[in-house]
This record gives C-alpha cells, structure tokens and sequence, in this order.
C-alpha cells in the first residue's frame, strides 16, 4: 500500500525561536541561523513575547529587512507555547528550534540533516557549548561544559554519538511532530525533555550528534543565576511527579544537597544551643561529613586548570552551590507541590550584557 504524501509539507526548513528581551543577543543569533549554507528553502519564525528593552523593535527591523523572517506573537511570553505558534505558522517539512540566547556554528543546520537521514531519526541535537564574556559569565560558562555543573547530560559535553533521551534545541521531522503533538503547553521549562519521551514512546530516535554545536550564553548575574535555576528545579519536580521513574538518577543530587544542608543547619543550632549533646550530638555530627566533601569538591573546581582569573575563580565558589542549591530548591518545591505557575524570570527587566 502506498503511502500518501498529498499532505506532506514542502521540503526545507523551519527555524523556530521564542523571544524574549533579548536586545543585546538577537541579532548575532538570527545572523547565525541566516548564514546556514542550505540548498533547500528556509524561513526563521521568531515567537515574540512582550519584550520591553527594545527587542520587538530589533526583530521588526530584521523582519523587513529580510523576507525570510516571519514573526508570530507570544503574549503569554510561555516558551513552549510561543515554540508551537512558530512551528504551526511553519511551512516545512523540517523544524530546527534556535534560542535567542544562542548562534548556531557554520554548517550546523546541513549537518543535522544529514544526521536526520543517515540515522533514520525523529530528532537530532548536538552539544550546547557555553562562553562568556565577563568574569562571572565565563565561570557559568565553564559549569556549564562541566558534569559537575549540570549533571553530565550528553549535551554538555557528549564525545560518543548514538541515540540519547532528549536532544538540546532539536531537529525535528515535522510529520513526527505532527504524530505526537507539539510542546506540551502545561510545562514551562523541560519541555523539551517530555517531548523527546513522547517521540521516543512512540517509537522513535532521539539522536546525539557531537559534531554539532551551539554557542550558548549563559545568565549574566547572581540574581537572574539563581531565578533560572529555581524555575528549572521547580519544574524538573514538576516532570518527576507527572513521569517518576523515567527521570535520570542525576536529577535527584542537587534537592539531596539541599536536605543535607537543612539538617546540618538543624543539628548545628541544637548543638550551639546545648539541646543536642554528648554521643547524641556525635552521632548527629555524621551529616556534616557529606557537605564537607562538597565543600573540597567546589574549591577544587574553582582551583582546577582552566578556571580562568582570580575573579572568575572566586565567582566560582559561589557560582557551583548556587546553580545546584536553587536548582535543588526548586525541584523539593516542584516535587511536593508541583511547579504551578513557576516561571524563568531571570529574562525579565532590561540588563542583558551585550556580545562583543
């Protein structure tokens, strides 16, 4: 029996990108998506949300200047949503999520379709490779590439190709999403990782390819740190009390070092206050062992090779407990209340520093 392709959708691809107060970003990152050498037809969809630095402006500009960029509205500023107006208003029949806070490396975009064919999978991603520019950003930067910053996804620095459980940005068959249904709109961050389950329930390949590559620009201050990682624990919790078991071991560290803390917390004012003593307090003196390791742990990272200047060393100490103490965080929330209406607010407001 012969299968109709009366309704497939066209030959070419789709970028698609949520936007959201991105003025010091935008531009580099559309650049890096129309430069992608394609002997196909391309369109790059920009979501907007209600940017209020001056980015709607940029991205109208770019728009008229280029007949190749669509822009779609994203009122609710939600990624996931602003990500399936992108795809829905799409034309074809490959869809390649960008993020505005990224640029894509030359040749990214024919590579993974080459991966798309040679391996028969539904999506394809590479490894998110973050840089910075100032000392703080560049300490995040190199957490970031390291799996005692997030955890070793293959993402953050995979070396073996092969199939994966979710891919970082994605490149997608469009037909497979139209199988499986879209970004799951109740899901604010990670829903990317449910999308990839579901393409992989039903069926498919979810490929990694560490060929590709894409420069990822990490939060450029404490505060928008540490907003961005609650939100992203919250919602993990959110995703482990929807799907249990399907999430890695690894998500369950961070939250661990948080109940650690707590306790230790606990027991050292009981102590200071005379409540716990003797063996009792001995005994109890057994949770402070763990933190002290991580305390090693941490200054080791920051003293390792590689880890920059001294200002750049020392936001490191501060940096590593606080991506995996807000992340932890977020996540006891998530799991115990679920996520609600958590959201990354660390893209809101107007300082975004600026690419060189």
């Amino acid at each position: 029996m012969q299968h109709d392709d009366s309704h497939a959708p066209p030959v070419g691809v789709s970028f698609v990108m949520p936007v959201l107060n991105e003025r010091g970003y935008l531009e580099h990152a559309v650049q890096s998506v129309l430069a992608q050498a394609l002997d196909v037809p391309v369109e790059l969809i920009l979501a907007l949300g209600p940017s209020t630095d001056g980015t709607t402006e940029i991205a109208n500009r770019l728009a008229a200047d280029d007949e190749r960029i669509r822009l779609v509205d994203n009122p609710a500023a939600h990624i996931p949503v602003g990500l399936n107006a992108a795809i829905r208003a799409g034309r074809y029949s490959t869809v390649i999520r960008v993020d505005a806070h990224s640029e894509l490396s030359p040749g990214y975009a024919a590579r993974a379709m080459q991966t798309l064919e040679r391996t028969g999978a539904s999506n394809v991603g590479g490894v998110m490779h973050a840089e910075g520019r100032a000392p703080f950003q560049k300490a995040v930067a190199r957490l970031y590439n390291s799996p005692v910053g997030l955890g070793g996804g293959a993402y953050h620095g995979g070396a073996h190709e092969g199939e994966a459980e979710s891919a970082y940005l994605g490149v997608m068959r469009r037909e497979v999403l139209d199988e499986v249904g879209l970004f799951d709109e109740t899901i604010r961050r990670g829903e990317d990782w449910e999308l990839n389950l579901r393409i992989r329930q039903a069926g498919h390949r979810v490929w990694f390819d560490p060929t590709l590559a894409v420069t990822y620009w990490p939060r450029e201050s404490w505060v928008r740190l540490a907003r961005q990682f609650r939100a992203t624990g919250a919602w993990r919790g959110e995703l482990v009390r929807r799907f249990g078991r399907r999430n890695g071991i690894r998500f369950f560290a961070p939250p661990v070092l948080v109940l650690l803390t707590i306790v230790a917390v606990i027991i050292g004012i009981l102590q200071v206050t005379g409540v716990l003593s003797g063996p009792a307090s001995l005994i109890a003196s057994i949770v402070y062992a763990p933190l002290a390791a991580y305390a090693l742990l941490v200054v080791a990272v920051a003293a390792a090779p590689g880890g920059g200047g001294i200002r750049q060393r020392l936001w490191t100490l501060l940096v590593l407990p606080t991506m995996h103490l807000a992340w932890g965080w977020g996540f006891l929330g998530g799991v115990l209340r679920g996520a609600g209406d958590t959201v990354d607010a660390s893209r809101l407001g107007t300082r975004n520093t600026p690419l060189p």
